[in-house]
């Protein structure tokens, strides 16, 4: 048995052929999932890159490892103690990958992602680990020569696992000027194609807003010219969609080359090929722009398609699941074992039929750029946000995905029935959380907490940076937003001297 793990950052399955969009950013990608299922609606629950890609591998929340941010505290593993430390901890005993060691899978990896995040925790469980040596800022031309490598001395052997990890959407968005344009002629999504909605995000404050695509300021980096600095028309709106649709494109040329491999090899029939990713890609949606920046549909909606020898073919699955569900998935698939930690739930059924299994509700956090929980539920998302991340949002939002699948109207103020449940939903999970920790934890805390005691969200924490944020007050004033910046410094005036 042979699999292959493509792990596309930043990947939104909505700007992929096989899940509905009308450029051929995927051609390769969409073959393969004609070859097998379609996961519709499968999501992160810890978002961005270090929660997610801890998620996957340990197979549990980010509340129970205790990774949910991108910096301070909470970017580390929680302290094992002794009654759950031995030789081995939880991540090189328990997580998926020393599992597929143990049904006797030879586990290699090429990404630079442990390095990119300090994670070393990432790399548990694996043989062989090629490092491509720019920390995520590497395309998709400079991975492909250790990926070759790879395919040249092993791709005949039998039982491995590959991990292989592409940036190529992930911002900056850097596919080669020489690739050309190949989205030129095609028309925007349609939601994107208003004026009306850029005057009204040209309004917002905070890092990655329309008008602020650098963070907190406009500046354009000449090694990336696909990538704008701000999108105040039209014109930088194309810019900016064809930059992040071109990197997809890109990355799915050179996917196409390994699949060629494994056809020269002979056993391209015979590996199993997932294709997933981190995270997705706030595009507009909340007034963000070429980030992942929020708890919401878009950063934590991730595409998952799995050709699997003997499963379903030409298949779509609509169930909610979680990425970490893949891990006691494959076990079942395999005949492995499944961690009694581990929170996935198995749909090994549905790769195996089709037949549809999945869960009520999902619970999604962010705590790297906001604080906010969400839930997912039949056509609802509920989020709660705890820090904004100097974008304003209010305490809870609600949107019906089926008529505003690009969250533009909140109903939170009339719908107060639907934020009811969200809350309900939402301390329903977390009771039942906090009950699991207790029993297989060394501490009783909710990470959460931990980033709100550490001021904030790492993206949009000022302690270390009061003068920043100062800059950034001034900033807004001066590009005609000064009512955000007077509601921010009130907000925020814990950052500011006491005479400002």
């Amino acid at each position: 048995m042979r699999i292959l793990y493509i792990d596309i950052d930043s990947q939104r399955p909505d700007h992929l052929g096989c899940y509905g969009y009308h450029r051929a950013t995927s051609p390769v990608i969409d073959q393969i999932a004609r070859e097998g299922l379609v996961c519709e609606r499968v999501y992160t629950p810890d978002a961005p890159c270090l929660p997610s890609r801890t998620a996957f591998y340990s197979g549990r929340f980010g509340l129970q490892t205790g990774v949910v941010g991108h910096g301070g505290t909470a970017s580390q593993p929680k302290v094992q103690g002794p009654s759950s430390r031995g030789f081995l901890d939880t991540f090189s005993d328990k997580g998926l990958a020393v599992h597929l060691q143990r049904l006797g899978f030879h586990t290699a990896m090429i990404s630079p992602f442990g390095h990119r995040h300090a994670a070393h925790w990432f790399y548990a469980g694996f043989h062989e680990i090629h490092n491509t040596g720019k920390a995520g800022m590497e395309s998709a031309e400079e991975v492909m020569p250790v990926v070759d490598q790879w395919l040249a001395n092993s791709v005949a052997k039998d039982n491995w696992y590959l991990h292989i990890n592409f940036w190529d959407p992930h911002t900056p968005y850097r596919a080669p000027l020489a690739y050309g344009e190949p989205f030129a002629n095609d028309p925007l999504p349609t939601w994107l194609d208003d004026d009306e909605l850029i005057r009204r995000h040209n309004a917002m404050t905070g890092p990655h807003t329309s008008l602020d695509l650098s963070m907190y300021d406009d500046q354009e980096n000449p090694q990336y010219p696909r990538h704008p600095g701000k999108v105040n028309d039209r014109a930088s709106m194309r810019r900016m969609i064809d930059g992040y649709d071109t990197g997809v494109r890109y990355l799915d040329d050179h996917l196409g080359r390994i699949v060629a491999a494994l056809k020269t090899a002979g056993v391209y029939d015979d590996t199993a090929i997932i294709i997933s990713g981190d995270h997705g890609e706030n595009l507009g949606e909340l007034g963000i722009y070429a980030e992942h920046a929020t708890a919401d549909e878009y950063t934590c909606h991730i595409p998952l398609i799995i050709k699997f020898p003997g499963g379903v073919r030409g298949a779509r699955d609509p169930g909610l699941h979680y990425n970490l569900d893949l891990a006691p998935t494959l076990m079942d698939l395999l005949g492995g074992k499944k961690e009694s930690i581990w929170d996935g739930e198995s749909f090994a059924e549905t790769v195996r039929s089709g037949k549809t299994v999945g869960r009520e509700e999902l619970v999604l956090s962010q705590c790297c750029h906001v604080c906010q929980r969400s839930v997912r539920w039949d056509r609802w998302l509920y989020i709660r946000t705890y820090h904004d991340g100097f974008h304003l949002f209010p305490e809870e939002m609600v949107f019906d995905l089926e008529t505003d699948p690009h969250e533009e109207r909140d109903l939170a103020p009339k719908r107060g029935d639907i934020c009811r449940e969200g809350a309900w939903r939402l301390a329903r999970w977390h009771d039942a959380q906090m009950q699991k920790m207790a029993l297989n934890s060394s501490d009783v805390v909710d990470p959460l907490w931990t980033v709100m005691r550490e001021d904030g969200p790492f993206h949009a924490n000022p302690r270390e940076n009061r003068a920043g944020f100062q800059r950034y007050l001034a900033r807004l004033e001066a590009t005609g937003r000064k009512a955000g910046a007077e509601t921010l410094r009130a907000k925020y005036r814990r950052y500011l001297p006491a005479s400002t």
